[in-house]
């Protein structure tokens, strides 16, 4: 990775942090979950392995959440998974943040393909504990 691409992508992991605390943030699965935890994202994660629909998933959300952040990961099933949550949280008035998403995919796709994979690629990062 270039140092440019690891000093913007310490920029997005540090905005997911602070939106993070501040919205929800959906990720797939459990070891998503501990990826965010394990780059310091301290607020809500909500994950979609739970067995329930996206639809059902998502309207869950109404009345609990305004806004959240979808950060699936960026293969096939995670870019499917994100258009049907942009979908469905559309349709029942809750307003997304996909663009840290899109960010990190940009930034990462050649090192990892997945939110769990963030951690470790961070770790390999100069200046980063």
């Amino acid at each position: 990775m270039r140092e440019d691409q690891a000093e913007e992508l310490l920029v997005v992991i540090a905005r997911l942090r602070e939106e993070g605390g501040r919205y929800p943030v959906i990720v797939e699965g459990r070891k998503d979950e501990r990826a965010l935890r394990a780059m310091g994202l301290s607020g809500t994660v909500l994950r979609l392995d739970t067995g329930s629909s996206i639809f059902n998933f998502c309207e869950r959300l109404r009345g609990e959440h305004d806004r959240v952040i979808i950060l699936t990961d960026w293969d096939r099933r995670g870019g499917r998974l994100a258009r049907a949550l942009r979908e469905g949280l559309m349709a029942n008035g809750i307003s997304y943040d996909d663009e840290l998403r899109k960010q990190i995919a940009f930034l990462v796709r050649k090192e990892v393909k997945d939110v769990e994979g963030l951690p470790k690629l961070l770790s390999k990062l100069p200046g980063i504990p």
